[in-house]
């Protein structure tokens, strides 16, 4: 598998944005993660396509868009517009979850779906292979900073035995409270994009910690009996 250390936006300094994403982009990092809030699926409001266009013109890495919103295809078009290179929406947001997803795929970028903490895998077992990549939060979505919910280790392991068993390329990613300890787990349970917020952006040298992480990722691998 091919571990990935995506730095999350939403823990940057936005007065110094541009010169955070140089940081972590100097350091390795193969894509960013932008967290979208509407103060309605999730208790908090961040940002919207104005910003990541601004974002958009700051870097080439790819744009990991989650949208933690409800009806997010009101939304789609405006944030591939923007820049997107991937737009991850929530089943718990969705309705009609197959016309989400062929919406998203219509304009020609990646689609993934997000899970929270309380929701089972078996929710999304019959479309884990329409989708690019399976988000699964491991603290409840709104806020950065949280301390990171044990319990979501088991789904991620039991999403990869999925996974592996149908022979699917679907990625795993993870995202919230994710930093040097929890990292381990998530790694040895069989995620592949490790989302970080906190444990990058509010480290002295943001740059350096993305190392860290990245060799300390580096070193672990998946077991199959790791639970």
């Amino acid at each position: 598998m091919k571990l990935r250390i995506a730095p999350s936006l939403l823990a940057a300094d936005f007065c110094r944005l541009a010169d955070q994403i140089k940081s972590v982009e100097e350091a390795g990092v193969q894509l960013l993660h932008v967290d979208v809030m509407d103060g309605h699926f999730v208790p908090n409001i961040s940002i919207g396509p104005p910003v990541v266009r601004s974002i958009r013109k700051e870097t080439k890495l790819p744009l990991d868009v989650h949208l933690m919103v409800s009806e997010p295809d009101r939304f789609v078009e405006a944030f591939v517009k923007a820049g997107a290179n991937n737009l991850t929406v929530h089943v718990e947001a969705v309705s009609h979850l197959h016309r989400t997803i062929e919406l998203i795929r219509s304009f020609g970028i990646e689609v993934g779906l997000a899970i929270n903490p309380a929701t089972p895998i078996r929710a999304i077992e019959h479309v884990v292979e329409l989708v690019d990549l399976v988000l699964i939060m491991t603290v409840n979505p709104g806020f950065g900073g949280q301390r990171f919910i044990l319990d979501t280790v088991t789904k991620i392991s039991h999403l990869r035995e999925f996974i592996d068993n149908r022979s699917l390329k679907t990625v795993i990613e993870v995202d919230g409270g994710v930093n040097n300890e929890t990292l381990e787990k998530v790694v040895c349970a069989g995620a592949e994009i490790l989302v970080a917020g906190s444990a990058i952006f509010s480290a002295e040298d943001p740059g350096q910690q993305v190392k860290e992480m990245m060799e300390k990722a580096a070193s672990l691998s998946y077991h199959s009996k790791y639970i």
